[in-house]
Formats: structure tokens, sequence, C-alpha cells
């Protein structure tokens, strides 16, 4: 009998340069609550009923990872938040904007019927702040 992984993912852990930054980011801008905070090491926020977004400061991840390079450009990912309609990328967009978020793209009407915006953090990830009307968007929703 072969063993099977399950289709999923826990964590999505992002290489930052200063954890408590993104602390500052995330907790204290946009309101996310931390599940775990360990002061210059790691800052764990539940994101979903089994998912955590975590930020890992670097030197910290370099200990365990071996070294982290990063060049010029935006990192080769993004990470998605979906909300229920326009009205709710538009309203998020603004949080990110006063919590020191750089808006990479205002919200826009999407040729594949969405309507999205990207943003990014203090370390140069990239977020979609999106609303995708459908089934698919629609089981992405809380």
């Amino acid at each position: 009998m072969t063993a099977a992984m399950d289709p999923r993912i826990s964590l999505v852990t992002l290489v930052v340069d200063d954890v408590e930054r993104s602390r500052s980011f995330y907790v204290d801008g946009l309101g996310w609550p931390a599940e775990l905070i360990v002061p210059g090491e790691v800052l764990m926020i539940r994101v979903g009923t089994r998912q955590i977004l975590s930020l890992w400061q670097r030197d910290k991840a370099q200990a365990e990872l071996g070294e982290i390079a990063r060049g010029e450009g935006a990192p080769p990912l993004t990470l998605a938040h979906n909300v229920a309609s326009r009205a709710d990328v538009d309203a998020a967009v603004e949080v990110a904007r006063r919590a020191g978020a750089t808006i990479v793209a205002e919200p826009l009407a999407r040729e594949w019927g969405g309507y999205s915006a990207y943003i990014a953090d203090p370390d140069g990830f990239r977020w979609e702040i999106a609303h995708n009307p459908g089934p698919l968007g629609d089981s992405l929703l809380p």
C-alpha cells in the first residue's frame, strides 16, 4: 500500500527582513490577530480553520534553510485575499494603504470577470485582493 499525502497547505511561510515591521503591518495595521509571536523570530497568524501565515525573520530562517537569495523585483509568488464584493475589494485596499502597503495595481475589473487589486507588504510580497464571482470564488469565502 502506498502512503498518500492529502492535498492541502497548512502553513505559508514568508521570510521577512524584520519580523517586528511585519507585525506592525499585519497585526497593528491590518488588524489580523496574532496566533503566536516570538519577538525577533516568528509571527504566526491564523488565516483559516487549518491554515497559518507565518512570517519568519531572515536570519532565523537561514539557520534552518540555508542562504535565502532575493534579487530585484517582486518575489516569484502571490498570495490572495478573496472577498465577497467589489466594495469589499475597495475597502480592503484602503485598509492596506493606511497600514503602509504599496499599491501595485489599483482595483480594476479584470477580463476573467472578477475585480481585483495588488498590494505589496513591507518586504515586497504581493497580495491580490479579489472579488471572484462564481462558484470557485464563493468556495474561498468563510
